[in-house]
């Protein structure tokens, strides 16, 4: 059996809203929050992979382990490889890290369940998710990735070809093709622990340089990666899914208790 450990990347340098991590949401912090939702739904260990020593404090008042890593680390891909380095330095106690942003409050971590199986039944180096777009709006937004696969009416996953902030797959022929549907990628991953440290290892890719999207430096290095197409991703439908300014910080306190 797997042995699975979600790895929650956190850093109080956070240009929008400083000091996010220890953010009171109606009673907890943030990084309590987000440990808690974690803890009861995902299987396995839990560690916070965190840039701050204050955030290090923060989580032994709530009993969470915590692994301090360099501050200056570019991403939070980097920071979990760097935690899992080093409570796991010979790479022999886990075999799949899942990677859970340490401000998605209002995350469903059930997303994962399904990634991780996938990781276990294809075999792939990493599993993601998306979601259909509604609007023509927010298929031409560059802030929202598109995932490009060949998926099926019926299928629910695919293999992701590639991500991109243009619209894409262009349709042609739109009275003959079988599928209008683009997928908005929602970042959020299961990785094979060796992927990740390859993932980490590799330098940044042409792709990636060119459209700013991490992911991309993995299907450059052939790493294969699967998406899920999901319904909802957020545990309350109505709050923001994560807190990045004042106005969804202001707004989570409405819904979070």
């Amino acid at each position: 059996m797997n042995k699975v450990i979600t790895m929650i990347p956190v850093r109080m340098a956070a240009t929008r809203l400083p000091n996010k991590p220890l953010l009171d949401i109606n009673g907890k912090t943030l990084i309590q929050r987000v440990y808690e939702n974690v803890k009861a739904v995902v299987p396995g260990d839990i560690v916070i992979a965190a840039g701050d020593q204050a955030i290090i404090d923060e989580c032994e008042k709530f009993g969470a382990k915590a692994v301090l890593t360099d501050p200056s680390l570019p991403s939070g891909t980097d920071r979990i490889a760097a935690a899992l380095k080093e409570i796991d330095p010979d790479g022999s106690k886990y075999d799949i890290v899942v990677n859970f942003q340490g401000d998605n409050i209002n995350v469903d971590p059930r997303v994962n369940l399904p990634l991780i199986e996938m990781v276990e039944r294809t075999g792939c180096d990493i599993a993601t998710c998306g979601m259909v777009f509604k609007t023509e709006e927010a298929i031409n937004n560059p802030n929202n990735v598109k995932i490009v696969m060949g998926i099926k009416d019926g299928e629910k996953e695919a293999r992701c070809l590639y991500f991109t902030r243009a619209a894409a797959p262009y349709i042609r022929n739109p009275e003959k093709s079988k599928s209008h549907n683009f997928y908005h990628h929602i970042g959020i991953y299961v990785y094979k622990a060796e992927s990740l440290k390859k993932m980490v290892s590799l330098p940044v890719g042409v792709l990636e340089d060119r459209e700013a999207l991490e992911q991309l430096r993995a299907l450059e290095a052939g790493m294969e990666i699967r998406a899920q197409v999901i319904d909802s991703m957020k545990l309350i439908e109505e709050a923001p899914a994560d807190i990045n300014t004042q106005e969804e910080y202001t707004e989570s306190l409405k819904w979070i208790k």
